[in-house]
């Protein structure tokens, strides 16, 4: 869809479309960085991001925890040991265009509240299609190393990494410090792919779509003599843990790290400002067929480190850094037919299946339609020759219609007024672009999903658990309601009688329901309810207002009074605002809903809210910021704060602990002034920072 399409989506669209990305984006997560088989090409995935990003961006407020803007690639497979880094390992935003290049270092500017003849200097440097690894160095000697995983765990993959050329066992040259942490990528060169599906061709084996897949395949084999045979490479880029900092400059560590003994790319250039960087952009862009590696853009990083420590990351993406990648590929396929899936929350979205279709070395057999109006926009009809884009998006776009090759006895698509998989009656409200099933709990897909959503990883998280059981437990009407999950041991002969269920498994599944019973927070039970717009972090600031389950029940039905102080309060909380409120409201209101979730709440009783204690002087608290500041610019004084554990609102109410009044203030100060609440000075700021 286009950035049109985004600027007239109502809240409600966005919210589904919000969590239809996620869901979708987080299926090919896990098959791309847990188990290297993805099924669309990374331009695909990319488009699917930058929609969620521009969504997002628009609907500050709607932003989900689970949003793939708060997650950098997928958890751990079973198949290693886990390592968790002693830094994140992070993603990067994207860049698609030279001004969003432009837009970057402008923010960049405005963040460190630099004046405009002042030179930001990036490093531009080749981003390579590979797999990310961490490398621990103790005493110059390599004793770990692990892939990226979800950022914040990875996978001990050290023994296959000995064995990947250029990475050093021992370190040379001076100053090697106590603790080094090298991150870079591995990577499989052209000639050495080639060959390698050459030899699995002549023996009758599948082929790997690409060098990444091959090389991650490679790196993560659990024979580390296989690893060793397919010749991998690796280039390092950057540093977690060190002991002590070795430079001032990201141009700088990169010098040492080549004098230490890594590979750094010889295509990395230190470049004064934008139009540089652009230029050896366009340069590699020029050169990419003839490179001995696959590269799919360019990634800038600001040069100095001080800079960077100053910008921080913002969700999943340090501010410092920009990947820009190479324009999206596109080609003609038919659409063969149109058919409509049903989401967890009763929403009818429709999917282009295609002919068969390569798209930049990768098949691509369906996309994405989005919904009724979106097919209506550009006229696709079944039989229509179709432009399919690969732009990122885990699923492909449907670009446009090929109208001179149109069939004469073509017809517009009538999208369904029944749902397809339980016949009840769809709906679609006059502000949303969705169509939606009115069959709740008797739709078979809103049910299982529904189910599948409150024992997954981030709500109840039960092992043993998963869609498949769920979807048996089901059909067979062992499971109806969530509370139902939680007396499955008093139904133990009904799933002896099951397939593939013996006492051992039996036991070890009633064993993590009875533990998830005891374990569970507040916030992951408030998610794992399903409610439309409530992510984690919703959840997480529902249980912190209301810090009791049954505290959070009573308010909610007093809230049904638009005019209560109950609703008041909830409109009140920072990142909830009267749509979300809404949602949360007339979940409560119908009775079903409040009678199912009490009921859960009996046979799983979530445990209270208690606040973080610390010793850090904003722990728990709320500030404001008004005004200019001269020290540091807003947008750095608030990252200061929320790293310091406070929470930032953009509105004085009788909660607000204290307000930060720079320059300028006007009436915020003014309204702290009137409720009795603290002002504090930047001087007063600075200080409590212990910045002076």
């Amino acid at each position: 869809m286009t950035t049109d399409d985004i600027n007239t989506l109502s809240a409600a669209q966005a919210a589904d479309e919000l969590e239809r990305l996620a869901r979708v984006i987080a299926y090919h997560d896990r098959l791309y960085h847990g188990q290297d088989s993805p099924e669309i090409s990374d331009g695909d995935y990319d488009a699917l991001r930058r929609r969620n990003d521009a969504i997002e961006a628009r609907f500050l407020g709607l932003i989900r925890d689970d949003s793939p803007s708060r997650r950098v690639g997928a958890a751990p497979s079973e198949g290693f040991a886990k390592i968790t880094h002693s830094r994140p390992m992070l993603s990067l935003g994207t860049a698609f265009n030279d001004d969003d290049v432009r837009d970057f270092v402008t923010r960049v500017r405005r963040f460190l509240g630099l004046a405009d003849d002042e030179t930001v200097d990036l490093v531009a440097e080749p981003k390579i299609d590979g797999l990310s690894a961490a490398l621990r160095y103790e005493g110059g000697k390599f004793i770990q190393g692990a892939t990226r995983g979800d950022g914040q765990t990875g996978e001990d993959i050290t023994a296959n990494l000995r064995v990947v050329h250029d990475i050093p066992h021992e370190l040379s040259g001076d100053d090697v410090p106590d603790i080094l942490e090298v991150r870079g990528e591995v990577y499989m060169p052209l000639a050495d792919f080639k060959a390698l599906n050459q030899a699995r061709q002549e023996a009758g084996e599948p082929l790997y779509a690409n060098p990444r897949n091959s090389g991650a395949g490679s790196l993560r084999q659990l024979d580390s003599q296989v690893t060793a045979s397919r010749n991998l490479r690796f280039f390092a880029y950057a540093w977690g843990e060190v002991s002590p900092p070795f430079s001032g400059t990201q141009r700088g560590v990169l010098d040492r790290l080549k004098g230490w003994g890594f590979e750094v790319n010889h295509r990395t250039e230190q470049c004064d400002g934008a139009a540089r960087a652009l230029e050896v952009y366009a340069g590699l862009a020029a050169d990419r067929a003839n490179l001995e590696y696959d590269i799919d853009g360019v990634v800038y990083k600001v040069n100095r480190l001080d800079w960077q420590d100053r910008l921080g990351m913002v969700s999943r993406a340090p501010r410092w850094a920009i990947a820009h990648k190479f324009p999206a590929e596109q080609a003609t396929t038919e659409l063969l037919a149109i058919e409509i899936q049903v989401g967890r929350t009763g929403a009818l979205t429709p999917v282009a299946r295609l002919k068969p279709v390569t798209v930049g070395g990768v098949v691509v057999s369906n996309a994405t339609l989005h919904n009724e109006d979106e097919i209506a926009r550009k006229d696709v009809r079944v039989g229509d020759t179709v432009v399919v884009q690969r732009a990122g998006d885990v699923i492909p776009q449907v670009v446009e219609t090929v109208l001179e090759k149109r069939p004469k006895d073509s017809h517009a698509f009538e999208f369904p007024t029944a749902c397809p998989i339980c016949g009840s009656h769809a709906h679609r409200e006059e502000s949303e672009a969705v169509w939606r099933c009115s069959g709740g709990l008797i739709c078979k897909a809103q049910a299982v999903e529904r189910l599948r959503h409150l024992v997954s990883r981030d709500a109840f998280d039960i092992e043993g658990l998963g869609e498949k059981q769920i979807e048996v437990f089901w059909r067979n009407k062992l499971i109806k309601t969530p509370a139902d999950i939680f007396e499955l041991e008093d139904k133990k002969t009904d799933i002896e009688a099951m397939p593939g269920w013996q006492e051992t498994s039996m036991n070890n599944l009633f064993k993590a329901i009875e533990t998830a019973g005891h374990n569970v927070s507040l916030g992951r039970f408030i998610y794992a309810l399903g409610i439309r717009h409530v992510g984690e972090t919703t959840a997480r600031l529902l249980a912190k207002t209301y810090g009791a389950w049954d505290k959070f029940v009573d308010r909610m039905v007093e809230a049904r009074d638009r005019d209560s102080e109950a609703y008041g309060d909830l409109i009140d909380v920072d990142g909830i605002g009267p749509k979300v409120a809404d949602t949360i409201v007339d979940f409560f209101a119908e009775p079903h809903n409040t009678a199912a979730a009490n009921s859960l709440a009996e046979k799983a009783p979530p445990a209270d809210h208690v606040a973080p204690q610390g010793d850090m002087p904003l722990a728990g608290k709320t500030v404001v910021f008004t005004g200019s500041m001269e020290a540091m610019t807003r947008a750095e004084a608030k990252a200061r704060a929320e790293a310091l554990g406070a929470k930032v609102a953009g509105s004085v109410s009788k909660k607000t602990d204290f307000v930060v009044a720079g320059a300028d203030s006007g009436s915020k100060a003014t309204k702290a002034a009137d409720l009795g609440v603290d002002v504090l000075s930047e001087a007063d700021w600075l200080s409590l920072l212990g910045a002076e």
